[in-house]
């Protein structure tokens, strides 16, 4: 499916060889249908059938939901080898900002559709209002969900 164009298509075992030494599960698996597949392995089919075109940039809707963290640990660990192997960019829309920012070289915080804060991914993982509203950690120290209410202080960017 991802070498559907014909510029893929001309190169269709070269690029199938180069995603099944990606993700060797896939090899082992290539008979069977996607959607019978376990999540982390469908997560991979999705990323290889991706790269089967030669992407420049690849946009991954939330692509820790419902893995083990494991499997987690290494798609990420992967997509961060291809950006600087590849030079293949990812863009990640993800719920879970320490993962976001810890494979990530730059990142934007969004507020309902705008971008409110952006910058290196380590400067975001440093700045306070990202620690409290996204990571979960408050004055140097780890908050409980349960503790306080939400939002109780204003978000500095907010204008």
């Amino acid at each position: 499916m991802g070498a559907f164009i014909p510029a893929a298509r001309a190169k269709f075992r070269q690029r199938l060889d180069f995603v099944y030494d990606l993700f060797p599960r896939l090899k082992e698996r290539r008979a069977q249908f996607a959607g019978t597949m376990s999540g982390g392995e469908q997560q991979m089919c999705a990323i290889g059938r991706a790269l089967m075109s030669n992407p420049k940039m690849i946009l991954l809707d939330e692509p820790s939901m419902g893995l083990a963290p494991q499997i987690v640990e290494e798609i990420f660990t992967i997509m961060k080898s291809l950006n600087e192997s590849e030079g293949v960019s990812f863009l990640l829309a993800e719920q879970n900002a320490n993962l976001a920012l810890k494979y990530s070289a730059h990142g934007y915080i969004l507020e309902n559709g705008r971008v409110v804060l952006d910058g290196s991914a380590a400067t975001l993982a440093e700045n306070e209002d990202v620690k409290e509203f996204y990571l979960g950690v408050a004055e140097g120290r780890r908050k409980s969900f349960r503790e306080g209410k939400h939002y109780k202080r204003r978000k500095r960017w907010l204008a």
